[in-house]
């Protein structure tokens, strides 16, 4: 958290624009080890945006990006994922047709020690399986046949093995966009308890949700866009729905001195 901690992710004054539209206005965001921040506002308020440029997906305007104190150029998403941020989008990017082992190793799959893997690219399936359910042991997640379809899982167990991949390749800072939006009660509280279990582990996380309950729930800090603005910043004993919804909405505006004032 922010006592005496660096800033896994800090955002530093973003603004992005799209020809003559301004999508970002000086937007500034930190995440520190073992956080979950909220990014919340409403459909065109930029929160897109801003996970596509954290994510390497499309580079801000102007503003800096930092891990972990150090400034970041990311050039496309591989440098993202270099520099330790993943990301989860909604479309969880997960091959239905494949396994979940497959799944969980994709485009990072083990070859097979020797000239078999040298060679031919034979694949070292017993060390993938073992690797899989090792991490998704280790998060807890429900997931009890690593050799089923992924079309087979339901929703939230898809959810969860993504979720569960990013976390495991992830170092720093990992990405959700509204990782709970289609799922059941059930579900949304698996996938919650998942999100802590992984901030547990020193890993900064960033969630962007329409689901305010599930933001009430989870999150230590919330920053609230509007328009492309910081709208209000929100620690703990301040994140209700009702807050949230009053400042998404306008209804409510934050003082432009401490409750705009970033952690740093």
């Amino acid at each position: 958290m922010s006592s005496g901690a660096a800033p896994a992710l800090k955002v530093n004054n973003v603004s992005k624009t799209y020809g003559g539209l301004r999508a970002l206005e000086a937007v500034s965001l930190t995440a520190f080890p073992g956080e979950v921040v909220g990014l919340v506002g409403d459909n065109g308020a930029g929160k897109s945006t801003l996970m596509r440029i954290v994510a390497g997906a499309q580079p801000p305007t102007s503003g800096e990006i930092e891990v972990d104190g150090q400034a970041r150029v990311f050039a496309n998403p591989i440098d993202a994922v270099e520099a330790g941020i993943s990301t989860v989008y909604q479309d969880l990017a997960l091959a239905m047709h494949r396994d979940v082992v497959a799944n969980f190793f994709l485009g990072r799959e083990l070859v097979s020690p020797g000239w078999l893997g040298r060679r031919l690219g034979w694949l070292d399936r017993p060390a993938m399986t073992a690797r899989t359910r090792d991490e998704l042991a280790r998060l807890q997640t429900r997931i009890p046949n690593v050799e089923v379809m992924c079309r087979e899982l339901s929703g939230g167990q898809r959810q969860a093995l993504a979720i569960a991949r990013a976390a495991a390749w992830c170092r720093r800072v990992l990405l959700l966009d509204e990782p709970t939006s289609a799922l059941g009660v059930k579900q949304q509280h698996e996938v919650l308890e998942l999100i802590r279990r992984i901030r547990d582990r020193g890993v900064a996380v960033v969630l962007v949700s329409h689901q305010m309950q599930d933001v009430v729930s989870v999150c230590d800090r919330v920053t609230v866009l509007r328009l492309g603005n910081v709208a209000a910043r929100l620690g703990k004993d301040e994140i209700t729905v009702e807050n949230l919804v009053a400042y998404i909405t306008g209804a409510r505006v934050a003082d432009r001195g401490s409750a705009l004032q970033e952690d740093s």
